[in-house]
């Protein structure tokens, strides 16, 4: 078949191969393990001398399709594909930390991966260094000796800041540093950290990937050299994602380009319409022109994503006014779901980190989040409009 399809093919077209059965669609392998034809067939396999699968916590038909589609995606030569989100950050972090090793990351990061810096990496004498998202020209003050990995998410959770893919490619370059980029918020499709210099994308593909909030899943694809080091760690620790997980999302690919063009379209009208509201301080969209990183998000992504910031005048109590107004949109922590959804992150998601904390990562008292979904645009509107009072 042709090679180097465009992305909406790729992500339907690129499937395992069909069995004796000659199914149009690839099925389920709900199998733990696979068997062997003979003695020196089982021995070679586990000696790595022939790609096969073994195990479902090594590998499977069905996660290897998804990793594929997002490895074509995302210009990356290998990946491995882990229960959730957050598997995939700890293990791709474990896998490549020594003791003694240092991080530099962005101080805009979600609030599970702040914890897993700062309470539980330190107990590994593994320590970390931020650096605000306006801040990159004081990068080289936060090398050491033992700085091993740069890490950033772009657009951040939850302030929809954007930081400059390329400038931190440099960076990691000139340093010799691995360079981890977190694509959740703008998803394969708007955005390919690789090419700006990553060595390794991370994605929650509970969000845009799946779509409609139904699955748990993470991935991180990118350098094969690293990726091995990835694999042979989440091997014995056992992160990896469930088969009929990955059936699911490998589905959901499918349609993602789809989707997140409806997403991009009506964020960006939602956005239009807060910026102009009287009970508004200020609204965060990539794609709006008074985003104070405009141009970047306009260089390196295709559209401004699903995820819209504001902040309610009024601090808390209006906040929580608005919260208890809320009709339609649901009130709940996911994001890049089919339906629309609110939160509150500094009293849901960054909860954990003290009021100075979220106030360095940008998240006001009175900022709410908004995962913008499919539903139509003059409805998602009214019931903020409402809700607003």
């Amino acid at each position: 078949m042709k090679k180097n399809f465009k992305f909406e093919t790729e992500a339907i077209r690129t499937q395992t191969e069909r069995t004796q059965f000659l199914e149009h669609s690839t099925p389920m392998y709900l199998t733990s393990s696979f068997i062997f034809e003979d003695a020196e067939d089982m021995r070679a396999s586990f000696a790595e001398e022939k790609e096969r699968n073994i195990y479902s916590r090594y590998s499977n038909p069905n996660s290897s399709e998804f990793i594929e589609k997002v490895c074509k995606m995302e210009g990356a030569e290998d990946g491995f594909a882990f229960a959730s989100g957050m598997a995939a950050v700890f293990s791709t972090f474990a896998a490549l930390l020594d003791s003694g090793d240092h991080i530099i990351s962005s101080r805009s990061i979600f609030g599970s991966t702040h914890s897993l810096f700062t309470q539980f990496f330190p107990k590994w004498n593994v320590s970390t260094s931020y650096f605000k998202i306006d801040e990159l020209d004081k990068l080289e003050e936060l090398v050491t000796p033992k700085t091993k990995i740069i890490y950033a998410e772009t657009p951040t959770n939850p302030g929809v800041d954007v930081l400059d893919l390329e400038e931190l490619g440099k960076f990691a370059k000139k340093h010799n540093l691995i360079y981890i980029i977190d694509n959740c918020f703008a998803s394969p499709y708007l955005q390919q950290p690789i090419k700006f210099g990553a060595d390794l994308v991370i994605h929650s593909g509970t969000k845009l990937m799946d779509g409609q909030g139904r699955v748990l899943a993470g991935i991180t694809v990118g350098n094969k050299a690293l990726i091995d080091k990835v694999y042979r760690f989440s091997r014995i620790t056992g992160p990896s994602l469930s088969p009929f997980n990955a059936w699911v999302l490998s589905k959901s690919l499918e349609t993602l380009a789809l989707r997140v063009d409806k997403h991009c379209d009506n964020a960006l009208r939602l956005a239009e319409f807060l910026e102009g509201h009287p009970k508004v301080n200020w609204v965060k969209y990539p794609f709006l022109k008074s985003h104070p990183k405009y141009e970047v998000a306009k260089k390196q992504m295709k559209a401004g994503g699903c995820v819209v910031a504001f902040e309610v005048k009024g601090g808390v109590e209006a906040g929580q006014k608005f919260f208890n107004a809320i009709k339609m949109l649901s009130l709940s922590a996911n994001l890049g779901d089919s339906r629309s959804i609110v939160t509150h992150p500094a009293s849901t998601t960054h909860s954990k980190l003290s009021v100075e904390e979220r106030m360095a990562s940008g998240i006001t008292d009175g900022m709410v989040r908004v995962s913008v979904g499919l539903e139509h645009i003059d409805d998602i509107i009214a019931d903020i409009e409402q809700a607003l009072g």
